[in-house]
């Protein structure tokens, strides 16, 4: 059952989207483009305009979820904390409701809907755009703060870094094993270290440049949200601003001051810890490179990673590691 839903999964047609859509109550015209995501399959889909469909709006984003990833729990977990971020005047892009529901099934794949959200994404982030995206991540981080997530990931090694190791070893180059394993084993034992699991809040997890963007709206002020909660778990707070600032100790120091001078409006953080955040990057790297060992069967993942199981990939990744691992 597993692989054919899985192959359902990596075969999903036209029809069989535009289908599920309909059977919400929707009447779609038969176009739709098809979005950039690696681990769900995300369309954007035009509903007939004369139809009185359940929103007033030309176009629905529709997501159907990878099976076996998440359980029904975890992803109503995730539609829970946008619908507190909405309550709370936090600006994201909620999931629809319809008929009370917002998580649905179509052949045993779960699946959500969402408005399309007009937004940007910002080239560089200057010091007056980082004073914003703090607030913006203060206000993230308040309501995470509220409650727990109980069938989320945990950014910590032992739930999401060290379980992929060994599926890891079937892809890497054997040349560099060795070192690759102590790098990873140095850096996780500095974050058990430091970190307490106990301590964690609801986080982003993934809030990249690519998932801020920005809102330029006639008659309104300009704003920065987030967008992708996928990844969203348990975390330290460290886990939000190292994806923000991925390159933090090379920033100038007036930008990571702009971050923490919106941040601390709302919320306090008295400095960023720069070694946890190297760590969280090295954290990051295994993290990414267990994914991608996890999903080498769905037929996209060796056309997306041709150089995988090549020699220097694994070189870069190592040296990456070991610079990482001696900087702490």
């Amino acid at each position: 059952m597993n692989q054919s839903l899985k192959q359902q999964f990596y075969q999903l047609t036209p029809d069989a989207v535009l289908n599920a859509i309909d059977d919400l109550g929707f009447r779609t015209t038969g176009e739709y483009i098809q979005l950039n995501s690696y681990e769900n399959r995300v369309f954007q889909i035009e509903l007939e305009p004369e139809f009185d469909n359940p929103i007033d709006d030309k176009w629905v984003i529709a997501k159907f979820y990878r099976p076996l990833r998440w359980s029904e729990s975890s992803l109503l977990e995730e539609h829970m904390f946008l619908q507190e971020l909405e309550l709370a005047g936090v600006p994201v892009i909620n999931t629809l409701e319809i008929e009370g529901k917002t998580l649905f099934t179509s052949n045993h794949i779960h699946y959500c809907l969402y408005k399309k959200g007009l937004g940007r994404i910002v080239d560089e982030l200057l010091p007056r755009h980082l004073e914003q995206v703090g607030e913006r991540l203060a206000q993230i981080h308040n309501v995470g703060e509220s409650g727990k997530a109980h069938h989320r990931n945990i950014f910590y090694p032992t739930h999401m870094a060290k379980p992929f190791l060994n599926k890891i070893k079937q892809h890497a180059s054997p040349e560099v094993w060795s070192r690759y394993e102590a790098a990873a084993g140095e850096i996780f034992n500095y974050m058990e270290d430091m970190l307490d699991p106990n301590d964690f809040i609801r986080i982003h997890g993934d809030c990249h440049r690519g998932n801020l963007l920005l809102q330029d709206l006639k008659d309104e002020p300009t704003k920065f949200f987030f967008i992708d909660f996928d990844d969203f778990g348990m975390g330290p707070v460290e886990q939000d601003f190292w994806m923000l600032l991925s390159d933090a100790p090379r920033r100038s120091k007036d930008d990571i001051e702009a971050l923490l001078t919106g941040y601390n409006k709302l919320r306090d953080c008295d400095f960023l810890d720069v070694e946890l955040m190297e760590a969280l990057r090295g954290f990051r790297i295994v993290h990414y490179a267990g994914w991608i060992a996890q999903r080498w069967d769905d037929p996209t993942f060796p056309q997306l990673f041709p150089q995988f199981h090549d020699y220097n990939y694994w070189a870069s990744e190592v040296e990456q590691l070991e610079q990482i691992a001696w900087s702490l």
